[in-house]
């Protein structure tokens, strides 16, 4: 009885080698695949949300990382967009907290003028059939940011219409595009007040790779 607890441990033991060597093996050969498609995705993303008829430099590698409280509870990413090295606009990446069901990853584009280029949402967790309006696929909710500007952090027209706003509110589901419209609107102040502060630093975001 002994031996054969003993040798269906040893074969356990032997399985959980193996898989772990399996699952080892399996990451190794696909991260980079998988690295590169979601480079593509988040450069396909940002020619979506600037225009590339108005920039002529690499957009992906022109990138800094920015840890500042007032944007961001954690590190953020800046895509600087330049014509002949002169300012375009912006693409930053945000983190939105009080999502209904967590936390929701956008990306804001904004003109060197102040005013919105584009908004995607990059990782979110919402409801199906309601919160997930955010999503370009589901819904161009997200499309009504587009040419929008901040008159200062008293803009009451930034809030759904339910709050006196000027932006739609989803059926049934509206902590969603109000805490979208926040950290837009947030994100929005954060470049017209640091933008010539941004465009004046060198690009690290692949140093911390």
């Amino acid at each position: 009885m002994r031996k054969a607890i003993e040798k269906n441990a040893q074969l356990l033991a032997l399985f959980a080698i193996v898989c772990t060597t399996v699952i080892g093996t399996v990451h190794l050969i696909t991260k980079d695949r998988i690295k590169s498609q979601e480079e593509n995705k988040l450069i396909d993303t940002l020619h979506h949300i600037i225009d590339v008829n108005t920039y002529n430099n690499d957009i992906y590698q022109s990138c800094i990382i920015v840890n500042n409280i007032a944007l961001s509870a954690s590190s953020e990413k800046v895509y600087l967009a330049k014509y002949n090295e002169q300012a375009v606009a912006a693409a930053i990446t945000t983190t939105v907290p009080d999502g209904y069901n967590g936390k929701i990853h956008l990306i804001v584009a904004m003109k060197y003028d102040g005013s919105v280029s584009g908004v995607r949402t990059i990782k979110h967790q919402e409801t199906p059939g309601l919160g997930d309006k955010i999503e370009i696929r589901k819904n161009n909710w997200i499309d009504s940011f587009n040419g929008k500007k901040v008159l200062g952090t008293k803009d009451t027209r930034w809030g759904v219409r339910k709050d006196g706003g000027i932006f739609d509110q989803f059926t049934g589901a509206t902590i969603t595009p109000r805490a979208v419209i926040k950290a837009v609107h947030k994100t929005v102040l954060y470049f017209n007040s640091h933008q010539h502060e941004l465009f004046q630093k060198t690009p690290n975001c692949q140093e911390q790779l």
